[in-house]
């Protein structure tokens, strides 16, 4: 299944990652020293814990990452964290997308971001909700992608539920797609002169095939 058009909720997806994540290489400048001087690059030079940071503009915050642990590894160029979350704030103090993990790691060089041990991330302005057990995000390439097996599930109040195996999305072509299988309904809710329908996809299991089904609010509500 490919989708070149219904891309804004992925590049807000791509948007909150890169905006709370390059925070990391700033936390050094706030916190206490660890082991400094480990000869064993397996071992972290700074460690951090119960880690708070907010990023401010004009004395409002703009997002917020929070973790359990931190650790930055100098010779690796790589920070390492435990049970983090991570939030984008709207206007007056609203948060507008949420997202956490079981483990992250940050590349300070690369600006590669892998999240894992357990996915999930709400983003409010899109009404979507996304689980999954991990992520990749590979910077120069601009590509967000699970493992080739992995499932990845999406939610929206409106009913929407589905889940893919093999999520990629392109930020350079505006694209995503899942290589493997997919089931599930997708809603799409209809403009304003035709607000009473909306069209249900059914996404059957052969990815080339997709059977529509429209459906009529008021055929449910005399269902009802």
């Amino acid at each position: 299944m490919k989708n070149n058009n219904s891309c804004k909720f992925i590049f807000s997806l791509i948007y909150l990652l890169l905006f709370t994540f390059y925070l990391l290489p700033f936390l050094s400048c706030s916190f206490d020293y660890g082991n400094q001087g480990a000869a064993d690059e397996d071992m972290p030079d700074i460690i951090m814990d119960d880690v708070e940071y907010v990023r401010m503009r004009a004395a409002d915050p703009q997002a917020r990452l929070l973790a359990e642990r931190v650790e930055r590894y100098e010779d690796r160029r790589l920070m390492k964290m435990k049970n983090v979350t991570f939030e984008q704030f709207g206007t007056g103090e609203e948060v507008n997308a949420f997202g956490m993990a079981g483990s992250a790691s940050f590349e300070i060089d690369t600006g590669d971001i892998r999240m894992s041990d357990g996915v999930r991330i709400e983003i409010d302005t899109e009404d979507i909700i996304l689980e999954t057990n991990w992520l990749d995000w590979k910077d120069e390439a601009r590509i967000l992608s699970s493992g080739e097996e992995e499932e990845v599930r999406i939610f929206q109040e409106n009913g929407t539920v589905f889940s893919g195996i093999g999520f990629h999305a392109d930020a350079w072509n505006r694209s995503w797609e899942f290589s493997g299988t997919v089931s599930g309904t997708y809603i799409h809710s209809g403009n304003e002169e035709d607000e009473d329908a909306a069209e249900e996809i059914i996404l059957d299991e052969v990815i080339a095939v997709e059977e529509l089904t429209e459906v009529d609010d008021d055929e449910e509500d005399n269902a009802e």
